[in-house]
């Protein structure tokens, strides 16, 4: 069969839409150095890898898949957030490689059949030539495992990810930038010319012929420069969660009632709101506990430390459980799940929660409020507003009815919108496009 007819492209159930020159001479050395290694790193790279329309049937079982190599920032990022991305991949027949900082989830991704390649990089390390060398390295990578598709999920690796497949003039690159939390709720000067700097990179170098988006949201493709009606931009419902691992569950029956914030432990996904928020209920004599679920990340500015989140321990009512592996099981010991963050490509830990039936508390900010409907399935409250979210949560914490009610609209919303299924053939759909465009060999 011709490799293009194998690819089913799957129904869309999410619509698609569609500094500064430095004079300094040590700086220009810099560059040039760089410049060398980008070129030694590309001789070669321009070529894609295509599957040749097999002669006869004996012939098509010996014809090896394309290749998509991903780059994404940490092992155990791809495998929690990314796993539906990369088996859409495999849906449409392609070899899957994983470029990543490899840390703890090699054998998990390496069992799900994508293959892992060593990248390592520091997240934290904003400096010119180490970034430019590592564009290099990457470069060099592609050019080495001559994928037919480069798919660079996060803001960093969309950037470095995005230049180092456009050096190695690869033809079909997929940008998904999530993350943009850090640079977008900022307002200092660096932030502003750094986000000008991405716009500019995104619009004027990285969106050429060849070149997909896909964003979790409909709002974050504006702040980057492309247009919601762009043909290369696809919408999706998250990075989709698989209705099995979330099924629908009562809430418990025992008091006190229990909030759990599921996040990374960052000033930006609203910790401290939470936190008072949760306090200020309990001043009013209400049985009611606030979980915290998630690490620390050293490697972010925003990141809380240990000892204030074991302060808040000693104060009571407010618990630290740092990064757990079976998230299911949270939802199935709290009552209520609450994130007050200050911007979101879409949350994964509401559309879990969803899933499971649990109402939500969340802010009025991109992303979070593509979750939920305001007093639908949960309240929506404007980003940090402490006393409107502590209202909310008194709320609910007081009527268990008006809980279930919302936790069943949430679990249905979830079922419409975010499954893994709508999430996966969507994707795969962007794969079969691109790959349909490639010509086939004689």
């Amino acid at each position: 069969m011709d490799f293009r007819n194998a690819l089913s492209i799957g129904g869309n159930s999410v619509h698609r839409e569609n500094v500064e020159k430095r004079h300094n001479w040590r700086l220009l050395s810099v560059e040039e150095s760089a410049a060398s290694h980008l070129a030694r790193a590309t001789q070669g790279a321009g070529s894609i890898v295509r599957r040749s329309a097999p002669s006869n049937a004996a012939d098509s079982d010996t014809h090896v898949s394309p290749t998509i190599l991903y780059f994404a920032s940490e092992d155990w990022v791809f495998l929690e957030h990314f796993t539906v991305t990369g088996r859409a991949a495999l849906e449409a027949r392609l070899n899957v490689k994983v470029a990543t900082r490899v840390r703890v989830s090699r054998e998990q991704l390496e069992a799900k059949n994508f293959g892992v390649i060593p990248l390592n990089s520091d997240r934290g390390n904003l400096g010119i030539l180490y970034n430019l060398l590592l564009i290099a390295r990457m470069a060099k990578l592609v050019a080495q495992t001559k994928p037919a598709i480069v798919h660079c999920i996060g803001l960093r690796m969309v950037l470095l990810g995005g230049l180092a497949a456009r050096f190695a003039r690869v033809k079909n690159l997929v940008l998904m930038p999530t993350g943009l939390i850090y640079l977008w709720i900022n307002d200092g000067i660096r932030a502003q010319v750094l986000r000008e700097a991405v716009r500019w990179l995104i619009r004027r170098v990285l969106n050429r012929p060849g070149t997909e988006f896909i964003f979790e949201n409909s709002e974050d493709p504006i702040e980057v420069g492309i247009a919601r009606q762009a043909d290369n931009l696809t919408v999706i419902g998250g990075v989709g969660v698989e209705a099995g691992d979330y099924p629908f569950i009562s809430e418990p029956t025992t008091l006190p009632v229990k909030v759990a914030v599921v996040a990374r432990m960052l000033k930006g996904k609203g910790i401290f709101e939470a936190v008072e928020a949760v306090r200020e209920v309990r001043a009013q004599g209400i049985p009611i506990e606030l979980h915290l679920y998630g690490d620390v990340d050293r490697a972010n500015p925003m990141t809380l430390s240990e000892p204030t989140l074991r302060g808040w321990e000693q104060e009571g009512g407010v618990f630290w459980h740092g990064r757990v592996a079976n998230i299911g099981e949270v939802w199935s010991t709290h009552h209520i799940a609450m994130l007050l963050s200050y911007r979101e490509g879409l949350p994964r830990s509401l559309i879990e929660a969803a899933a499971a039936g649990r109402p939500i508390i969340t802010t009025d900010v991109i992303g979070c409020r593509e979750v939920i409907r305001d007093q639908v399935e949960g309240f929506i409250v404007p980003k940090g507003a402490v006393r409107e979210a502590a209202e909310r949560l008194r709320q609910l914490a007081v009527d268990p009815t008006l809980r279930r009610r919302m936790g069943q609209a949430a679990h249905k919303r979830f079922i419409e919108r975010f499954t893994a299924a709508a999430v996966q053939s969507t994707i795969k759909g962007v794969y079969g496009r691109m790959l349909m465009k490639e010509p086939v060999n004689p």
